[in-house]
Parts: C-alpha cells; structure tokens; sequence
C-alpha cells in the first residue's frame, strides 16, 4: 500500500499502531505502544512524523528503540520520511501503560 495514496487518517494510525507494536523495550519485553511511550503520529504527504517518549532521558537502549520505530514505520510506510522526535513532556509515566501492557508486565489493571 503506497501511503501517499491512503487519505483515511483512521487507516493511516491503526498501520502506524500495528508496525509499532513489532517495537519491543528490550529491558521491559513489553511494546511501545503498551508502554505509553508513543504520544502522537503525524502524517502528511511526504513523512510521518512519531512524536514518543522514553521511559527516561537517560535510558540505555533509547536509540536502539528509536532505530528501531524508524526500522518498523519504513517498512511499513515505505515511500514515506519517518521522522522520530522524542518529548520530554509530559514526562512518561507508569499511568501511561495499557491494560494489554500492565497484563504482561504483571502489574495491577
């Protein structure tokens, strides 16, 4: 599917979601959509923007996550620049975790 062909915004974010969630933490096991740890996608003609956080600034792994988004979103949205920019607010949060996520994590729903 080409994406610059694709104007259903709906569409556009449940790809985006499912190329995503192939993104595991490597310390938690746990994807970053479940995490929180992706707090908006952008889309416009020519590049997709993905606009997440980390758990920390300092997280050892953290540009190993962020190839990682832009490994999956290009595979995903091959015509399509993917432009990954990390935020710093609003600071991540557990609060942040689905349900899905808090199951294997083993926390409390």
């Amino acid at each position: 599917m080409d994406t610059l062909h694709e104007t259903n915004l709906d569409v556009l974010k449940e790809r985006a979601t499912r190329a995503l969630k192939t993104v595991i933490d490597p310390e938690l096991f746990v994807n970053i959509i479940d995490l929180g740890l992706v707090y908006d996608m952008l889309f416009f003609a020519e590049y997709i923007q993905i606009k997440m956080t980390l758990s920390t600034p300092h997280c050892p792994l953290g540009e190993t996550i962020i190839s990682r988004v832009d490994q999956a979103m290009s595979a995903e949205f091959p015509d399509s620049e993917i432009i990954v920019t990390l935020v710093w607010q609003p600071a991540w949060d557990p609060n942040l975790i689905t349900d899905e996520g808090r199951a294997e994590l083993y926390l409390p729903l």
